[in-house]
């Protein structure tokens, strides 16, 4: 208690006078173009900011004396509360049971490479922005089907994930949804538009689908064994980007900026947001970890990736809903 008490006030120290935080806030609010209804909306916003403000720099000092694996960073999400983000930025809906029939099985592959990353081998696009809509789950599918298409056709083209928010009858669009049920279907619908055809707009409206949109299409799917960090690599290793669910809950995965994370609160097994492994390594101190994209735009983390830690006993859940298609 004592060291945490020294540390928050090195953070008022460090902040100086009011006048300094309204500088910072002003030059915050420009940066990120935020704007607010009224003097008690702004109110309210700068003082979560405030709260954000402090916990992240109390935690970099933290991280800078070997406390923590990874460093936080004030961002886009500053004037969000972790309930917030998690309300409105995340939309990962998990089945009741997952099914049994399509777990894969990669008999025999024990070895695989140290390291492994499909942005260095064209496999993946560029990290988008699902805004305040729950589309997590579209984002991580349409991510997956990216790959998918990159490996077999050699071309690397961004699918629609605003065709699953709309057409995806058995997710809930803005509301929430699960990556197997996009890729059922993709496969059952013969198909799914591009983003050129088929644009995002952040929000749920009829569904557009077109066939002359058609951008890829896939057989089925595969999920990796229930909690197996060995079987998610493999399956990285041999198909390509993998669709995840981890728990997104923590303050500090919304100010994640570098590093490799670690959060022993996150709980793997409330998983509430979807993403996309597409890699993993290790450093030169033999710490391991997962490379992993999101779609809170470039703004958060390393240009929109987090490296979070592998083989630290399923860390926030991420081998627990993990799945990928077959093309």
């Amino acid at each position: 208690m004592l060291f945490w008490g020294f540390l928050l006030l090195s953070v008022a120290a460090a902040h100086g006078s009011h006048l300094n935080l309204d500088s910072l806030w002003d030059q915050w609010k420009s940066k990120h173009r935020k704007q607010y209804r009224g003097l008690e909306s702004e109110g309210l916003r700068r003082s979560i900011w405030e709260k954000n403000l402090q916990m992240i720099e109390a935690h970099n000092q933290a991280a800078d004396l070997g406390l923590h694996s990874y460093h936080l960073g004030m961002n886009h999400l500053g004037d969000m509360t972790s309930e917030e983000v998690l309300e409105k930025l995340t939309g990962l809906e998990p089945p009741p049971r997952r099914s049994s029939n399509n777990t894969l099985a990669f008999e025999g592959l024990t070895r695989i490479p140290k390291s492994l990353d499909y942005r260095k081998k064209g496999l993946v696009t560029a990290v988008k922005d699902q805004g305040s809509c729950g589309s997590c789950w579209a984002f991580s599918s349409a991510g997956a089907l990216e790959g998918q298409l990159a490996k077999t056709t050699g071309q690397l083209r961004n699918l629609s994930p605003q065709n699953l928010v709309d057409c995806v009858t058995e997710n809930s669009g803005c509301g929430g949804g699960y990556m197997t049920k996009a890729f059922a279907y993709v496969r059952d619908n013969q198909g799914i538009d591009s983003e050129e055809a088929y644009p995002y707009v952040g929000q749920e409206q009829s569904c557009l689908f077109s066939t002359s949109g058609v951008a890829a299409d896939c057989k089925g799917f595969r999920e990796v064994p229930l909690g197996d960090e060995h079987a998610l690599a493999v399956a990285l290793y041999k198909a390509g980007p993998v669709s995840i669910g981890i728990d997104a809950s923590q303050s500090s995965f919304q100010f994640y900026q570098r590093g490799i994370y670690y959060d022993a609160n996150c709980n793997k097994e409330d998983i509430n947001h979807a993403m996309l492994a597409v890699g993993y390594g290790v450093t030169s101190k033999g710490r391991k970890f997962w490379i992993i994209k999101n779609s809170w735009s470039e703004q958060w983390g390393e240009q929109g990736y987090i490296l979070m830690a592998r083989n630290r006993g399923n860390l926030c859940g991420i081998a627990n809903l993990a799945s990928y298609p077959v093309m």
